[in-house]
């Protein structure tokens, strides 16, 4: 059918293959196990940055809108959700999980209680 090198060269699959060396945290049992001193960040800054800053208040302003009860008091000065959303960022009452990717595939899930700290 076809001439040349090509028809000799062996078909390449398209998928795309993960990376053998993921880095994988595991959950500690407790808080007082793994601390902000003992857990290492290995991809990415040692702090929140602005984008997943926005990207965090942005998704708990949407849930508190939608009818998500606040995890903090909620006192009459704050009128709108992203307002209760950036207190609760603040007071790191969140159970969030960041995760950062590098492009070949790796990953590390980070509490966030450890990048506010």
């Amino acid at each position: 059918m076809y001439s040349g090198v090509f028809a000799l060269l062996p078909s390449i699959p398209r998928t795309r293959v993960s990376s053998t060396q993921k880095i994988r945290r595991k959950k500690a049992k407790t808080p007082e196990q793994e601390s902000a001193e003992t857990f290492q960040i290995t991809i990415g800054p040692p702090q929140l940055t602005r984008f997943e800053k926005a990207r965090i208040i942005g998704a708990r302003s949407l849930q508190l809108a939608l009818g998500a009860p606040p995890f903090i008091k909620v006192s009459s000065t704050m009128r709108s959700p992203i307002d209760i959303a950036i207190s609760e960022l603040d007071q790191k009452v969140l159970p969030i999980n960041i995760r950062r990717t590098l492009p070949d595939g790796q990953y590390e899930d980070i509490p966030l209680d450890i990048l506010t700290s």
